[in-house]
């Protein structure tokens, strides 16, 4: 089954499940999202949804389907009734979405290519409240393309920045290991968020066909704190986000908490703590083994030491 991070699919029993994974050998790897209720806030084709949390989602699967659970939900081909693709959805509600097309033109009119981009989350199902976010999809080396673009059209006024009041709801909802000053620096920086006409968006990083490898299998080994310097961050907006290093035992990190995406540019320093795993080609760090991430964390001590320079 050929499908990537941010697609969706509705199995025959009609619950909606995010992709979440390349690699599929014994089913789609995936999570719950939606389920169908008569008393459900959204409404799609006459049928109304409830919007699973984490938690609710693995309870709601134990009951009905416990045979889907495993690290994550893993739903056989023989249960999907249709998949939800990114690229052809935004081509799809565009005419009927002014700000999810605005932003679309803005990008394309700048060299992004339209089989480039997508939409997920409600948008892409057909459930969004009139408040949703739109989770915007760039696929592959494009993606760093379209953030350029992005910062560029803030610059321009096309495209607002988040106030301070967003990046602290933002804050309260991850609750990071990290203070809301440091998480503010980091966030900023990254450039992958925005307004459009008062709608927040997020611009999503998704691989190219061609970029998909197997993630090696890893077990763990204690946990871990290092300082290292980032040597390359290709995929540090995947999921997980990835970052090699140069240091002496701990050849990346794995982040599989949008917390941490992005969080540093080649050539920085960075200090992270999380579980140490061995793997065939040597240890790396995982941050966010568990929802919360509680004592786990990343941060870029070269942007830290930068931002301290400029205050004084």
């Amino acid at each position: 089954m050929r499908a990537r991070i941010r697609d969706f699919f509705q199995t025959v029993d009609g619950w909606i499940f995010a992709v979440s994974d390349y690699h599929h050998p014994h089913g789609l790897r995936s999570l719950l999202r939606y389920i169908p209720d008569p008393a459900g806030e959204r409404i799609s084709d006459g049928i109304r949804y409830r919007k699973m949390d984490f938690d609710q989602a693995f309870d709601f699967l134990r009951q009905k389907r416990p045979d889907y659970i495993s690290d994550l939900h893993v739903v056989p081909p023989s249960d999907l009734l249709r998949l939800y693709d990114p690229s052809p959805g935004l081509r799809a509600i565009v005419g009927g979405d002014p700000k999810t097309k605005k932003l679309a033109l803005i990008l394309s009119r700048a060299g992004v290519p339209w089989d480039k981009m997508g939409i997920t989350g409600s948008r892409l199902i057909g459930l969004q409240a009139p408040d949703s976010d739109i989770d915007f999809v760039v696929y592959g080396p494009m993606w760093w393309r379209a953030r350029d673009i992005v910062e560029r059209a803030k610059r321009e006024g096309a495209v607002q920045e988040l106030d301070e009041e967003t990046w602290r709801k933002i804050y309260s909802k991850r609750n990071p290991e990290i203070s809301l000053e440091e998480f503010i620096l980091h966030e900023k920086r990254k450039g992958n968020r925005g307004m459009i006409d008062g709608t927040y968006f997020d611009l999503l990083f998704t691989r190219d066909w061609d970029q998909i490898q197997p993630l090696e299998r890893g077990t763990p080994a204690g946990r871990g704190l290092i300082e290292a310097t980032v040597t390359d961050c290709e995929f540090a907006f995947d999921s997980p986000a990835i970052f090699r290093l140069d240091h002496p035992e701990v050849k990346e990190i794995l982040c599989f908490t949008h917390t941490y995406a992005g969080q540093a540019l080649p050539g920085e320093r960075i200090e992270a703590k999380g579980i140490l795993e061995e793997t065939a080609s040597g240890l790396r760090l995982v941050v966010g083994t568990t929802r919360e991430a509680r004592g786990e964390w990343m941060r870029s001590l070269s942007l830290m030491e930068k931002a301290t320079q400029e205050r004084l």
